[in-house]
């Protein structure tokens, strides 16, 4: 059975937030790289790297704090799509999170991008994640 890297990457980022960690590292592939490209130019990341160890590559990342920090959790990630369950969603009925300030990482036939790259250019595609 397949390993599901998108549940991978957003339960790694969720639990290094949660035990206050910086730095996150998660095996390398196209799909986590990308999610995580999005997730440094939304500004939740202040970091990424590629790192190889032998002939393994993993994806390192420095988590974003803010300076002073309340006990709750700033970071909050949730799957969406999953191997037993895919959702699709046309470019109108994109959910909006938290009024437009969240982030839907959306998997789309020109490739994983944003709600908002996804609105203008008017297509839809599977949803993978919400970010806020």
């Amino acid at each position: 059975m397949g390993r599901d890297s998108i549940a991978e990457i957003i339960t790694s980022i969720r639990n290094a937030d949660m035990a206050r960690k910086r730095v996150v590292r998660v095996a390398y592939t196209n799909i986590n790289e990308t999610i995580a490209k999005i997730l440094l130019q939304e500004g939740f990341l202040e970091n990424m790297r590629k790192h190889r160890e032998g002939t393994q590559s993993f994806l390192v990342s420095t988590l974003r704090y803010r300076r002073y920090r309340e006990s709750r959790n700033i970071l909050n990630l949730k799957q969406i799509s999953r191997p037993g369950l895919r959702v699709y969603s046309n470019y109108q009925k994109i959910p909006r999170i938290l009024g437009g300030i969240g982030v839907v990482i959306l998997s789309t036939s020109q490739g994983i991008m944003t709600d908002r790259e996804a609105r203008l250019k008017k297509i839809g595609g599977e949803i993978l994640c919400y970010i806020w």
